[in-house]
C-alpha cells in the first residue's frame, strides 16, 4: 500500500522549486523524539513506507509513530526509447518535497535509546542526511 493522494485536481505537476529551508513542520510537535532532515530531496512514497516499517519493527509496535511528510507531488516519466515531443509523460510515482529542517518522523511512548535506534534505522533508508532531535 503506497502513500499517495486519494484524488487530485491535476495529475501532472511542474517540477517546482526546492530552494530555502523548511519554515513550517520543522519542530517536534506530536511525539517526544523526531528525525529532522538536514538536506533537500524528493522522497518517494516507497522510501517513506520502508522507513515506517523499519521503525515499527524495531519498536515492536510499542509507542506511537507519526509520519510528518506526505507524497503529494506526482513525477512523470516518458517510456523508454520514445522520441522527444508528443506531450508530457504519464505519472510514474509520488514524492514528498523535503527541505532542510523538515521533521520527517516522530515517535513517543518509548525510551530515548529505542527511539534513537529505530530512527537511525529509518535514516539509513533515506537519501538525505538527518539528525535525531528531542522535544
Amino acid at each position: 500500500m503506497a502513500l499517495m493522494p486519494k484524488r487530485v485536481k491535476h495529475r501532472k505537476i511542474h517540477r517546482g522549486c526546492r530552494k530555502g529551508n523548511a519554515m513550517t513542520g520543522n519542530r517536534v510537535s506530536f511525539g517526544e523524539y523526531g528525525l529532522k532532515s538536514m538536506g533537500r530531496a524528493w522522497i518517494k512514497a516507497d522510501q517513506i513506507e520502508a522507513c515506517r516499517i523499519s521503525v515499527n519493527r524495531h519498536m515492536k509496535r510499542r509507542g506511537k509513530v507519526w509520519i510528518r511528510i506526505f507524497p503529494d507531488k506526482s513525477v512523470t516519466k516518458k517510456p523508454l526509447e520514445v522520441r522527444m515531443g508528443k506531450g508530457k509523460g504519464a505519472p510514474e510515482f509520488w514524492v514528498a518535497v523535503v527541505k532542510p529542517g523538515s521533521m520527517l518522523f516522530e515517535v513517543a511512548g518509548v525510551t530515548e535509546q529505542v527511539a534513537r535506534e529505530s530512527l537511525r534505522l529509518a535514516a539509513a533508508k533515506l537519501p538525505i542526511p538527518t539528525v535525531f532531535v528531542s522535544r
